[in-house]
């Protein structure tokens, strides 16, 4: 069973700009509402008000690592009350496994296929998806 997408509020925290418009297109014809933000203290304030089902994050922030934004980010927000999804450039190994030690759910490399984006959405999105 699908996720109903049209109830999914998305928190995208994207520096890029041609990147966080062409996602934010993509998420937004799936019936996504979807929200961007280019840096982690933005992100931080933006999800201080809470309702936000599901956050995307790139590895590099203006604000500095992204990686390193998620660790102090999940002292303050479980990954239960906010899945996150990695976005980056590096499809090393090292990368990857700091990314889900610091609290993601997933990661994707970018450039990335958009039908993959969707896939992983929707499986962070549903019941026994994140966890």
């Amino acid at each position: 069973m699908l996720h109903d997408s049209s109830l999914s509020k998305l928190l995208l925290v994207e520096p890029e700009l041609l990147l966080a418009d062409l996602t934010s297109f993509r998420l937004e014809l799936l019936g996504y509402e979807i929200e961007t933000v280019a840096s982690g203290a933005e992100a931080k304030d933006r999800l201080r008000r809470g309702d936000v089902d599901l956050m995307i994050v790139d590895t590099k922030l203006p604000d500095g690592d992204g990686i390193e934004w998620l660790t102090e980010l999940r002292l303050e927000i479980k990954p239960e009350e906010v899945p996150v999804l990695m976005f980056s450039l590096d499809p090393s190994l090292e990368s990857v496994r700091r990314a889900f030690l610091a609290g993601a759910q997933d990661y994707l490399i970018t450039p990335f296929d958009p039908t993959i984006l969707e896939t992983k959405i929707q499986h962070l999105l549903s019941p026994a998806g994140a966890f």
